[in-house]
């Protein structure tokens, strides 16, 4: 596209002699910003897909991917017969009985609260890894037995009640509007507490052992629901299809993670693309410099434009000259600030040090200390839209400049230079 003599010609002009810096200043700058905007963008960007990633993870990580609930009444009466179903399902990992519930609970020391409680199979809990992996006291071997139990380390601790301690599970009861029914009650003993990193979760989750909810409920091999758990959580419409065409038109709701978390998967989506939008303008005030930059080069070139002209060289020449110089600047700008992001970004985990070791220092508060947790998830097409936008911007910004230099007259430049 570019000849040699273009080239060496839209060099020239980017080199810095004596009396002409400021334009050659200027050009840094501009390519300084290009850079910089595009390695925040990929760095922001990818701290929240990571943030993203590990927020819904511990959602959907404790609830399931998937879950099939009655249409009608309050239970699934035959659970068994939708789990034979389940085989055809692309991905499936676990699919687990569920009873789920609203309990109050009360121990000897005078705590008492309520508590959201779900009844799992011990095998499906093991197979939470958001569970295991918040593991803080105790341990989930004997979660199999009726009176064990495993709740949220906040609940615990609001309960004033460490693990081996005893508890009483009340379950309120309503026959016929008749609300002085004696509640279900039920002694368990804390197996161990877990803290997953939501103080919402952990505030007010209890698990026990699905006999144990049922037998509390009086549901007598009934659930509330069955939970799948995918290989992929991302797709879900394939495993709805299928599940849908396993259940054969019974009248069962399916829900997946991403409507049952609809407002703060919204919420976390739509900070993500503001995000991205504002950081988008420092690549785009980059760009507008980049356009001030080449209209004065334009401008102090107009004499050696013209000679230029009259030497032979024809307007499509002096366009890809300039041209050349403004992709040199926002197009290496660019690339220098994937490299830049990239590099920050893919060893996000080997900086955490130097930010540990900044909030040693005091001057930053728990703003920091968030940051210095979350991961850094780097996706292609986030790179892509990113260095597309870059590329596009810098291009754009040297036309109107470059058009004007193939548009000047050699004999008026050479009267008026």
């Amino acid at each position: 596209m570019f000849d040699a003599f273009e080239r060496a010609v839209a060099f020239r002009y980017l080199r810095a002699r004596r009396g002409e810096r400021f334009g050659s200043l200027i050009a840094l700058f501009s390519l300084l910003g290009i850079m910089l905007g595009v390695a925040t963008l990929i760095i922001v960007t990818s701290v929240m897909n990571g943030f993203r990633q590990d927020l819904m993870g511990r959602i959907i990580g404790l609830n399931g991917h998937l879950a099939i609930e009655p249409e009608r009444g309050r239970a699934l009466p035959d659970p068994a017969s939708i789990l034979a179903r389940l085989g055809a399902v692309p991905g499936l990992v676990q699919a687990a009985p569920v009873v789920e519930g609203q309990v109050l609970l009360s121990t000897a020391t005078g705590g008492a609260g309520a508590a959201q409680l779900r009844g799992l199979p011990p095998e499906a809990l093991a197979g939470r890894e958001v569970i295991q992996r918040g593991l803080r006291f105790g341990d989930m071997a004997g979660f199999g037995a009726e009176d064990g139990a495993i709740m949220g380390a906040r609940l615990a601790q609001r309960l004033r009640l460490s693990v081996g301690d005893t508890f009483t599970l009340l379950l309120p009861q309503a026959r016929g509007g008749d609300f002085t029914a004696a509640p279900r009650q039920r002694s368990l003993m804390l197996l161990a507490t877990f803290d997953v990193g939501m103080p919402e979760v952990d505030g007010r989750s209890l698990f026990v052992p699905l006999a144990t909810a049922q037998g509390l409920f009086g549901l007598e091999g009934a659930v509330t629901q069955v939970e799948l758990l995918l290989d992929d959580p991302t797709r879900i419409a394939p495993a709805r299809a299928a599940l849908r065409a396993a259940l054969d038109g019974q009248p069962l709701r399916i829900v997946d993670w991403q409507s049952a978390n609809s407002a703060i998967y919204a919420a976390v989506l739509v900070e993500r693309q503001v995000m991205f939008l504002i950081l988008t303008l420092i690549v785009l005030v980059a760009a507008f410099n980049i356009l001030s930059s080449l209209t004065m080069l334009v401008k102090d070139k107009g004499r050696d434009i013209a000679i230029l002209r009259t030497m032979g060289a024809g307007r499509g020449a002096v366009l890809r000259i300039f041209l050349l110089c403004g992709a040199v600047i926002g197009c290496g700008g660019t690339l220098a600030g994937l490299g830049l992001g990239l590099g920050i970004a893919a060893n996000f985990d080997g900086l955490r040090g130097m930010l540990v070791a900044l909030e040693d220092t005091g001057l930053f508060g728990a703003e920091l200390r968030f940051l210095i947790g979350l991961p850094s998830v780097i996706e292609a097409r986030d790179v892509a839209v990113i260095a597309a936008t870059g590329f596009g911007l810098s291009i754009a910004a040297t036309l109107w400049p470059s058009w004007r230099a193939a548009r000047i007259d050699p004999a008026e430049a050479l009267r008026h230079g």
